[in-house]
Formats: C-alpha cells, sequence, structure tokens
C-alpha cells in the first residue's frame, strides 16, 4: 500500500475508532469502570489490515484524543495504558500465534490486558496495589464477554473487508 493510502486508510480507522468510543459512552457499564471497548474492534482490524506500528499509533491517537473529546482528560493515563499493553498482547497473539488462537481469543486477551494495564496505573496513581486484588477479577470476568463480542465483530468485519466484492469495488 502506498504511503499516501496507508495515511488516509489510518485517519479513516481512528476517525472510526473516536465514533465508537464516544457512542460507547451511552451506553451503562458492565460493572463501575468496565465498559464494551468497541474502539477495539479498530485495534484488531488495524492489526490486520496495516500492522504493528500502524495499529499503535491509532491506539496512541486514540487515547488521548478519547477522553479529551469526550470530556474525561483524566483518563487519558488508563486508556494509554491499557490501550499500549492490549495492542502489545494481541499482536503478539496475532502475528506469532495464529493459528493457536481465534480472533475472539486474541480479542479476549486484549480486553484481559486492557484492564491489567489499567489497574497497574490505578495502582501507581493511588499508591496501592490493593485494587488489583479486589477490583481486577471483577473486571477480568467482565473480559470474557466483552473480549468475546468485539473478537467476534472484528472477525466479521475483516471477512467483509476481505471479501472479493469489496476488493472489487476499491481497487
Amino acid at each position: 500500500m502506498e504511503r499516501i493510502g496507508k495515511l488516509v486508510l489510518m485517519a479513516l480507522l481512528l476517525s472510526v475508532a473516536l465514533v465508537l468510543h464516544y457512542i460507547e459512552s451511552f451506553f451503562p457499564p458492565l460493572a463501575p469502570g468496565a465498559k464494551l471497548g468497541l474502539a477495539n474492534i479498530i485495534t484488531i482490524t488495524s492489526l490486520h489490515l496495516l500492522g504493528f506500528k500502524e495499529s499503535m499509533a491509532i491506539v496512541l491517537m486514540r487515547s488521548v484524543l478519547g477522553p479529551i473529546l469526550g470530556g474525561s482528560p483524566t483518563g487519558i493515563l488508563f486508556s494509554l495504558a491499557g490501550g499500549t499493553l492490549s495492542c502489545i498482547v494481541m499482536s503478539l497473539l496475532y502475528y506469532r500465534f495464529r493459528r493457536h488462537f481465534s480472533l475472539p481469543g486474541i480479542s479476549v486477551a486484549g480486553a484481559v490486558f486492557h484492564n491489567i494495564g489499567q489497574m497497574l496505573m490505578a495502582s501507581l496513581i493511588y499508591g496501592s496495589i490493593g485494587i488489583l486484588f479486589t477490583y481486577l477479577p471483577i473486571l477480568m470476568l467482565a473480559s470474557v464477554f466483552t473480549g468475546n463480542f468485539i473478537g467476534l465483530a472484528s472477525k466479521y468485519i475483516i471477512k467483509f473487508l476481505s471479501s472479493k466484492a469489496v476488493n472489487a469495488r476499491i481497487g
């Protein structure tokens, strides 16, 4: 893919991720602090379409812009910690162990590590590791459900984008 085309695709994916982040703010949380993670559909899709570096750039930009545009600038640190760790884990599983893990499995791992990253940041900010033992188990349970949903959605989006009909219209 040429450089300009890649930048346009990255901008489009970032825009969709920000819209999904915004839409998600209208849903009630599954538990305090536990959200669906709709923008992670774009992380998985960008890993498939673009690669690790570009996906990480999208995650980093989304992690800064999402909380700023959504009215919660204090969430930037939590979003950066969770998003970065999640993207690293998902890319490792996607590129190295894809034959052993389905997209929903990769997504569940991403959701788990997103929560771990956020709880580590909370522990650092609040100076207490106790939050890891009290709240993390609840988030891990939520990760199984949200990760499966996001992984299935990503699977069907990637399948659609890879179809001959779509490629014929784009190309």
